[in-house]
């Protein structure tokens, strides 16, 4: 078969619909017809920078990892799941073997194989193969858009629960209100936050936090001229202990400071508002070289974690989470596209708004020949 429609980056700015073999799958694995994904930040900067951090596209690449679909086809040793299965597509193999994957961090597995980073293929096309296990079916009640969320959502149930270890009655600080900063918000209110700080440089941004997840925010003061970023980051820390009331230790300190924005300033404003003893996790990717205060690091007994991806248990918690209630993804998909329209939904998503004004939170390409409002 070779009737696999598929949106491939060719070069910086160049894109394209290509046709491609359908893959061939192997006893433990599923052939998935994919129905929805969402277009991910890390999408954007290989389309226009043609790199994210180390990974640099050197070749022809079919972009897309947050996908949901159909069961096509099972391998012959396959029980989980069946043809005709909805599922929710984890899209990064791993070996299994080595000592990240048998300690239970294989997300860090030196051999892991993900969807749209390069040299591997992702899941904007008709069809993509996963390994059987990292197909997760749907509840009745979750639709294949939302399937499609569980990916992100997963990043954020890693960051918060699983890294950040948050409690019940704990305060938290979000930098960034793009799609992965609100999900944060959304699991840490899911998991019983008493306090979620909203951080953005957009108000719009901070008013839909405020509504979704939120329950303050911050809108950080402009940089001076000639004022350096570290000036301005402790400027701005200490304008947000003054406004929020926020204090080192006790009821009104921060114990999680979670950065999504990848930011300098949002990163060293972090370090500077957690508690002492509290926890700072790194999700959105920024610039490599940082300037941090390790003096603050190292007083405060700070745990500083980098946050890559999702591990085990993440994905089962993102749909339970989703399907019980506790958190709402519908509200985020902003904008929706045709699979001939992939173009436009990534132009668009760089933009930050559509034509006719409204911003964009989530943008959700239906795959080829699906209706954009098949669920």
């Amino acid at each position: 078969m070779s009737d696999n429609p598929s949106f491939v980056l060719k070069g910086i700015l160049d894109v394209e619909i290509q046709q491609k073999p359908v893959p061939e799958i192997d006893a433990n694995e599923v052939l998935v017809e994919v129905k929805k994904t969402g277009i991910c930040g890390t999408d954007v900067h290989f389309l226009v920078h043609g790199r994210v951090g180390d990974f640099i596209v050197e070749k022809p690449m079919v972009l897309g990892h947050e996908s949901a679909g159909v069961v096509s086809k099972v391998g012959p040793s396959v029980t989980n799941v069946k043809v005709g299965d909805r599922v929710a597509m984890e899209p990064a193999a791993t070996c299994r073997k080595c000592e990240a994957c048998k300690e239970g961090r294989y997300q860090i597995c030196p051999d892991i194989v993900c969807a749209a980073t390069p040299p591997t293929d992702g899941t904007l096309a008709r069809y993509y193969r996963l390994p059987s296990d990292l197909a997760y079916p749907l509840p009745p009640n979750l639709s294949l858009e939302d399937g499609a969320m569980m990916e992100p959502l997963s990043v954020a149930v890693h960051a918060v629960s699983s890294l950040g270890a948050l409690r019940s009655n704990q305060s938290v600080a979000v930098f960034g209100c793009g799609p992965v900063g609100l999900l944060c918000m959304a699991v840490a209110k899911a998991l019983g936050a008493s306090r979620i700080i909203a951080v953005d440089i957009i108000p719009d941004r901070l008013e839909f936090a405020k509504a979704y997840a939120a329950t303050d925010t911050f809108l950080p003061p402009s940089m001076d001229k000639g004022e350096s970023e570290v000036a301005f980051s402790m400027r701005n820390a200490q304008a947000m202990k003054e406004k929020l009331g926020i204090t080192g230790h006790g009821p009104r300190a921060i114990d999680l400071v979670l950065d999504a924005s990848g930011a300098d300033v949002a990163i060293q404003t972090g370090i500077l508002i957690a508690k002492s003893g509290g926890t700072f996790v790194q999700v959105g990717i920024g610039n490599s070289d940082i300037t941090i205060d390790m003096f603050a690091v190292l007083c405060k007994e700070l745990v500083v974690r980098g946050s890559f991806r999702y591990g085990p248990g993440d994905y089962p918690l993102a749909i339970a989470l989703v399907a019980s209630g506790k958190v709402d993804i519908k509200s985020l998909v902003s904008h929706r596209f045709p699979f001939t329209q992939a173009c436009e939904a990534f132009e668009i998503t760089r933009n930050g708004k559509s034509p006719d004004g409204k911003g964009v939170i989530k943008v959700m390409i239906s795959g080829p020949d699906v209706d954009i409002n098949e669920v």
